[in-house]
């Protein structure tokens, strides 16, 4: 982001008093453009906001939580209906600070974001897909939620991939026309390491969608139908997630809709406090389960 806000001008930076050893090479080099609003992100987002209409793209930084449902009507008011450019960075998605305990758990975010009209989601599913959603997102400066993990994630790809909104990512490719699992977010490194190791799946292929929203759920039929049985993979609850938006996006063809299986967290997780490992496999995220 340092090297892009060389290059743009406009690019600021603010966040909710935290980041702090991940922040100081933008603040060092761009006092001007950089603002830590405190523990206040109703006033973060509305200075972003401000910050926005005046010409600034504005990236708003924070544990996935405290920028969208702590100020989720400053987002959707003040950004989503202005069109303004921010982009709402929320790091740790899903159960990645699962022992921090549920107020810094994020499964419910993406219900929150894909209700708004104008909000592009990014859900990269690993250090070169966070590149390239950046890539995207500076080079098309928009209402954007951008849900990171909490670091340390390993790289699928071996370079930095094209993407665009609501189109699917090829990773592997197994027997044409068969099944495929389809995720987003950090679940692509999951799946990934399940295939790897499973001889009796090898006929199965991978995609990711990192890029998706409500306008983009028209491009889904035309992918669907290239495969018998699409396999959601997400870490987000059932209710409101990535599975439930693509079988929205079937509602007219009852015999698409049929193709696809949703896995996602169940809801024995809210509430609960552990590692991101034990919640996950709580939740139901194991390979028996998305194998069913």
């Amino acid at each position: 982001m340092a090297l892009q806000a060389e290059l743009n001008e406009n690019i600021a930076l603010v966040v909710g008093d935290l980041g702090y050893g991940v922040v100081e090479s933008f603040a060092n080099r761009f006092p001007k453009r950089f603002f830590n609003a405190g523990v206040a992100e109703q006033n973060m987002m509305g200075l972003s906001a401000g910050l926005a209409s005046e010409g600034f793209h504005v990236f708003v930084y924070s544990i996935a939580n405290f920028p969208t449902f702590r100020c989720a009507e400053q987002i959707r008011n003040d950004v989503d209906y202005h069109k303004l450019p921010v982009t709402v960075v929320a790091v740790g998605g899903g159960l990645a600070y699962g022992n921090l305990g549920y107020s810094h758990h994020a499964v419910q975010d993406y219900a929150l974001m894909r209700a708004l009209p104008n909000m592009l989601i990014a859900a990269p599913g690993d250090p070169m897909e966070v590149r390239s959603c950046m890539r995207y997102i500076i080079q098309h400066p928009q209402p954007s939620y951008l849900r990171l993990g909490k670091s340390g994630e390993p790289c699928i790809h071996d370079h930095i991939p094209d993407v665009s909104p609501g189109e699917w990512l090829s990773i592997r490719s197994g027997a044409k026309g068969g099944e495929i699992f389809l995720t987003t977010g950090s679940t692509l490194n999951f799946v990934d390491q399940i295939l790897k190791t499973s001889p009796e799946l090898r006929d199965y292929s991978l995609s990711s969608m990192p890029l998706w929203g409500m306008k983009f759920k028209k491009n889904q039929p035309n992918q669907v139908v290239k495969y018998q049985k699409i396999r959601t993979i997400e870490d987000h609850l059932i209710d409101g997630g990535f599975g439930s938006w693509l079988l929205e996006s079937m509602a007219t063809n009852s015999e698409l809709m049929m193709r696809i299986n949703v896995k996602a967290l169940n809801d024995r997780v809210c509430g609960l406090v552990g590692s991101q490992s034990a919640l996950n496999l709580e939740g139901g995220l194991t390979k028996l389960q998305i194998c069913e």
